[in-house]
């Protein structure tokens, strides 16, 4: 730990899913931490990503089923919805939250400061406030928490915003994005806006079939806009198994939702609403919007951090850290989207956070990668972990591969999700599992059975002898297990 002569042991830059759970963490460990971040706690996860998405989409699930309540004998008519009071509901979600990790963060003793962090030498951070006003805080550590902001692509007619620290202090995108759509509205989204947006636009195009893409098409097209997803590489969520990415878009595609991969966008004209491409499946063409939501990844948000004051590396606007989570300065650590590693996801970074806090305090600990769990929330929803088929293979292993189909399941059925599958890939020599696929009704839930089978080095054998309970939705897993071996007993 810090000796003594300085304010805090820690001070965190940055209070999303990565920052506050490290401060949290470190003060339960006996350290003096001080927070730093301009916004809510809760950075883009809890404000402006994965909660208010997920609520979102929540609303929407329960349209479609209160929409297909004669498929389980249920009488509900004149079914539809209010997109003020979604977006309301959304909005007591976030706030709960956010006043949940505010009472944790005094709960804790945990000092918080509204402002802007800026670090003036390795082991002093200035915070700017909102009236313009100074804080320095003297430190024995700092974690760099600060996160990403959305990315733009390089398209004659798009604006090229997205990277200053306008975005990362106040979503002001839409102040300065060009062009004002006919809804009142900027004309091009990003996702701050898709989930701030006051009415929902007749006709949206969703650059991008990420996990960010594809959810959003999922929620807009539930809501009744003519949704097309365009997408330049192949298939749609490019980083999961090609056969699971295949099968969402037949689902998503069956839902309504115009799928185009292998497409190139070339130019877009704001004030006309089109857009032009270059596809290799469906020739040139030309697309129409009343919004353009570009969700093309993120970006390391590391703009005016004071970085160059204290030397440390910086690789494309990344941070580069060890396995300790530590910058090129011994006692700065990085953690999250800013380290710019490859699974930016909000429960890495929660882990990171965690590790980081362990090693400024001088337990040493290290970050492990092996298994973790990564989700497309759609409905049905993906969900991974671990190597896909081809990794496995690429790797050098002899795998074995065991699939089981929800449509053959009887939870499935009682609950009217009989869709999609769960594919487990194992090495043949061993039976350890390497890895599994999974898209179907829960896959989010279900996923986390085969991440302590890796964490624990398990092997198929052991996963399939396993006994589920039935009915349940956890037998697919089971019966996946013994189709490895051939040995499923309904498939």
């Amino acid at each position: 730990m810090a000796e003594q002569q300085y304010d805090a042991d820690i001070v965190v830059i940055g209070g999303g899913p990565g920052g506050y759970p490290a401060a949290i963490h470190a003060a339960k460990h006996g350290g003096r931490v001080v927070i730093i971040d301009f916004d809510n706690v809760g950075g883009t996860c809890l404000n402006w990503g994965c909660i208010p998405t997920k609520t979102l989409i929540g609303s929407v699930a329960a349209l479609q089923t209160a929409k297909h309540a004669k498929d389980f004998g249920v009488q509900a008519e004149n079914v539809g919805f209010d997109f003020g009071a979604i977006m309301a509901r959304k909005e007591k979600v976030v706030t709960t939250l956010v006043g949940g990790v505010e009472f944790l963060l005094k709960k804790n003793k945990i000092r918080y400061i509204k402002g802007k962090g800026k670090i003036l030498d390795a082991h002093t951070v200035e915070a700017t406030l909102a009236d313009g006003k100074t804080e320095k805080v003297t430190t024995g550590n700092i974690i760099i928490a600060t996160g990403s902001v959305p990315s733009f692509i390089p398209i004659p007619g798009l604006d090229g915003g997205g990277q200053d620290s306008d975005v990362f202090f106040a979503n002001s995108e839409a102040k300065r994005r060009k062009g004002v759509g006919s809804l009142g509205e900027t004309a091009v989204w990003t996702s701050n806006d898709a989930v701030t947006a006051k009415q929902v636009p007749e006709k949206l195009v969703v650059l991008g079939a990420g996990a960010v893409g594809t959810e959003f098409a999922f929620v807009y097209n539930g809501l009744g806009s003519k949704v097309t997803l365009v997408e330049l590489l192949p298939n749609v969520v490019p980083a999961v198994d090609p056969e699971i990415s295949e099968e969402l878009r037949k689902l998503l595609e069956k839902q309504g939702i115009k799928i185009m991969t292998s497409t190139k966008v070339a130019a877009v004209d704001v004030a006309k609403r089109k857009l032009k491409y270059v596809s290799e499946k469906n020739g040139d063409g030309e697309l129409e919007f009343d919004k353009l939501l570009v969700a093309v990844g993120r970006s390391p948000y590391v703009d005016g951090l004071g970085l160059e004051n204290v030397g440390i590396e910086i690789e494309r606007r990344r941070i580069p850290v060890n396995e300790y989570m530590r910058t090129s300065v011994p006692n700065i650590y990085a953690i999250g989207d800013v380290t710019g590693g490859k699974l930016a996801l909000a429960h890495v970074a929660t882990r990171e956070g965690e590790v980081a806090a362990d090693n400024a305090l001088g337990h040493a600990t290290k970050m492990d990668y092996r298994a973790i769990p990564a989700a497309v929330y759609t409905e049905p929803e993906v969900a991974t972990v671990g190597l896909t088929e081809q990794e496995a293979k690429d790797k050098g292993y002899d795998v074995q591969i065991g699939r089981f189909s929800f449509k053959a399941l009887g939870k499935a059925m009682a609950i009217n999700e009989n869709v999609g599958l769960v594919k487990i890939v194992s090495e043949k020599k061993y039976g350890e599992i390497l890895g599994a696929s999974i898209v179907g009704p829960h896959a989010s839930d279900l996923i986390h059975e085969v991440c302590v089978s890796i964490k624990l080095e398990s092997t198929i054998e052991e996963l399939m002898h396993t006994i589920h309970a039935h009915p349940s939705l956890g037998e697919a897993v089971m019966e996946a297990s013994q189709d490895a071996k051939g040995e499923s007993v309904h498939k």
